[in-house]
């Protein structure tokens, strides 16, 4: 059977039976091996010797005596064709595994206590349901603001901060349908708030351009409402965080410390959520 490299010598053993100095190389190459892990799925999950030895800014020879090893444990494999390390089967085992369990619910939930302690708004979670943006999470402040909306709330697609960021990073024709219908419906006050062209498509394509959606005294007279997007590893848009207030004293421009705050930490959970690129400028 093959030994395991971090095992002690003798089977059993405690790990105090291990001389000090054995222990402190065998981290320093447990942290190596994770390094060129992490710096080859970085390098798009492919690499030769020589890139992946310089992104980790280590030696071919060094790095070679590493892949050797994480070779032998299905960590990595070698393409005979390219010659390029790749990463192998058990990472893949070890992705899936992790994948099964990311909730953006659960994972979110930091997030609306620091923004409710942090700002004394009013946030959420919303998911797309069957009959269109749903909250599925809820958190206030000590003296919460009056809002009609609670768990299991369906916002406007149109009308709500939450609404438009599905409408605008979602391409589906259901959606596209809420939105028309909505359109249709609204009153003549609500549809000077739209571009008169091209009502849908330019909200779509504000949203499309800051990522992130805001609205003040649209959906709820006198309520304001910053919303920011949740993408799953696909890069797909799963969920939005939100946070809403009264007018007067919130402040809802793209820029301001709302939304700030906001998209900064639906960046921190789209990241725990597997997304590559969360750390864009959003």
């Amino acid at each position: 059977m093959k030994k395991n490299p971090i095992e002690a010598p003798t089977a059993g053993a405690p790990i105090a039976a291990v001389p000090e100095r054995e222990r402190r190389q065998r981290v320093q190459s447990a942290t190596t091996a994770v390094v060129l892990l992490k710096g080859l799925a970085t390098l798009g999950g492919r690499a030769s010797l020589t890139a992946l030895a310089a992104y980790v800014d280590e030696s071919p020879a060094k790095v070679h005596r590493y892949l050797v090893s994480l070779i032998e444990e299905s960590l990595i494999v070698q393409e005979a064709a390219t010659q390029q390390y790749v990463l192998g089967p058990e990472c893949l085992t070890i992705g899936l595994a992790a994948m099964r369990q990311v909730d953006p619910i659960r994972i979110a939930e930091p997030s609306l206590v620091r923004l409710r302690e942090s700002l004394e708004v009013t946030c959420f979670i919303a998911v797309m349901g069957n009959r269109g943006p749903t909250i599925v999470r809820f958190e206030e402040p000590g003296l919460p603001v009056t809002v009609n909306v609670r768990v299991g709330s369906v916002m406007s697609v149109l009308w709500s901060a939450t609404g438009r960021l599905f409408l605008g990073l979602l391409d589906e024709s259901r959606i596209l349908a809420m939105a028309q219908d909505e359109l249709t419906q609204a009153t003549d006050d609500l549809r000077a708030q739209l571009d008169a062209d091209d009502p849908i498509g330019r909200l779509r394509a504000d949203v499309q351009g800051v990522r992130c959606a805001t609205v003040k005294d649209t959906y709820l007279k006198g309520i304001s409402a910053v919303a920011a997007p949740l993408f799953d590893f696909n890069g797909r848009l799963c969920a939005t965080l939100t946070a809403l207030g009264a007018t007067g004293g919130f402040d809802c421009s793209i820029d301001g410390p709302v939304a700030t705050a906001v998209r900064r930490e639906a960046a921190a959970i789209s990241t725990r959520l597997g997304f590559a690129g969360a750390s864009r400028p959003v």
